[in-house]
């Protein structure tokens, strides 16, 4: 199965991943009290952990023992890297040498069209990159969660924490905040830094650095020690386009959280000019999968939450630990509206060609992501009798593993959990990898139907 259908291979070890971490999340010695976490809680803590979500039924800084806090924290690690990932390597590790079928199977964790079909090596990461790209993610991950760490704790000192528990909330603040999980492990949550410019900047660095992925910081290193300026085109064109497009979404929230926001007494209506562009630039880089909010989103105005919503439905870049329908996606479908404006042939951008393949992909990614949000915001609704605009705020954070509440996920029943934790598995497996896994190989057919072209639009 490993290498006859390497999406299949990842949705069973995935999923079980997520049955044992919820059985470990489920003995007593988990919890501070000693007892037994209701499987509903335990399942649910474990999906948002493997699935990098952030979502939570129970008071993180309270409920979990240290054993409990460190088993969530190797899910959210695991789940950041990717399992394909993570054992190409330990296999990598082992061996000393990464073979062919070793490298192919990393490739379909960085770029799920690659699994069980024949596809140009034209790639954002050429199979003679993969064992480049997976030394990045192995040091990007420990040099930035240590530099994070490095910063973070000696500004908890400053607040009161003695020097081991700044060291360990430190760490689980800088691991939560580059897999762009969302789980906060102090006390009183991000409130007494609400404000604070330092550790909300060095917070907003690490989602941003997790949410654009592995792959444009392995070309970001390749082109600054490659010649900077003078070798521009070893910049690529998903490189290009992640980071162009994050930017975009940043800035466009940004302004519209701040607008929206900034006459509601709830939220930034009390809050002066610059507290008010920090904390709506904070939220703004928080809807990239990150979750570490400082703002209670049930206080938000209903516009405020309809933009975000789009925000987190998008989510970060591919091969990162953001979720979402991905900013290359979104990219590629205004592009192609583009085209088809001006009278273009073809998708292009940056002075290469897109393959329709690439937005047939995106097409479909964005339908099956909207299914599965309007299914489970029906299903939701359904089962809580709340508002539109608070379910499909829960569902599409949980989709798009932002971790982002409303404080919903605490007050809706088990069935309501087990919603919740089936779109968050759906967000963070991907929609492609979901039908790589059902198609298991491209099948090729040795006809054509006639053409006959129906009416659109």
């Amino acid at each position: 199965m490993i290498h006859s259908s390497p999406a299949r291979f990842a949705l069973l070890i995935f999923t079980g991943l997520i049955l044992l971490w919820t059985v470990l999340l489920s003995l007593p010695f988990s919890s501070s009290t000693g007892t037994i976490t209701p499987l509903a809680d335990a399942l649910f803590t474990a999906v948002s952990a493997i699935c990098v979500t952030g979502l939570s039924t129970v008071d993180m800084s309270a409920h979990w023992s240290l054993f409990g806090e460190l088993v969530i924290l190797a899910g959210l690690q695991i789940g950041g890297i990717g399992v394909l990932t993570l054992a190409s390597i330990l296999g990598l590790t082992v061996t000393r040498r990464l073979g062919l079928r070793q490298r192919l199977l990393a490739a379909g964790d960085t770029n799920p069209m690659r699994m069980g079909r024949d596809v140009s090596e034209s790639q954002a990461v050429g199979l003679g990159d993969i064992g480049g790209l997976l030394a990045a993610v192995a040091t990007s991950l420990v040099v930035i969660e240590v530099a994070l760490t490095l910063l973070i704790a000696p500004r908890l000192m400053t607040e009161g924490y003695d020097f081991w528990s700044a060291v360990w909330n430190g760490f689980y603040l800088a691991a939560s905040a580059f897999t762009n999980t969302g789980f906060v492990p102090l006390a009183g949550g991000l409130a007494p830094f609400e404000t604070d410019v330092y550790l909300l900047s060095v917070l907003a660095v690490g989602v941003f650095l997790g949410s654009i992925g592995f792959p444009v910081i392995f070309a970001l290193y390749r082109y600054v020690v490659g010649g900077g300026w003078r070798a521009h085109k070893r910049l690529g064109l998903h490189a290009k386009l992640t980071l162009t497009t994050t930017l975009v979404f940043v800035i466009f929230g940004w302004l519209a959280i701040g607008v929206l926001e900034m006459s509601n007494p709830a939220t930034l209506g009390g809050h002066g000019f610059w507290d008010t562009v920090l904390s709506s630039g904070y939220m703004s880089v928080m809807t990239r999968s990150g979750g570490l909010g400082i703002i209670d989103p049930a206080q938000m105005e209903g516009s405020t939450l309809l933009v975000m919503d789009m925000l987190m439905f998008v989510g970060g870049g591919s091969a990162s630990t953001a979720g979402g329908i991905k900013v290359t996606t979104i990219a590629v479908l205004f592009l192609a509206a583009y085209a088809e404006a001006r009278g273009y042939q073809d998708v292009q951008a940056f002075g290469r060609r897109i393959p329709n393949e690439v937005l047939r992909v995106s097409v479909s990614i964005l339908i099956w992501g909207a299914t599965i949000v309007l299914a489970a915001t029906v299903a939701l609704m359904h089962l809580t009798g709340e508002s539109l605009d608070f379910v499909l705020f829960e569902v599409i954070s949980a989709f798009g593993t932002c971790g982002l509440s409303t404080g919903l996920s605490g007050e809706v029943g088990d069935a309501g959990k087990y919603i919740l934790a089936a779109t968050m598995w759906a967000g963070r497996v991907g929609t492609v990898t979901l039908a790589a896994a059902v198609a298991a190989t491209s099948r090729s057919r040795m006809f054509r139907l006639p053409e006959e072209r129906p009416i659109v639009g």
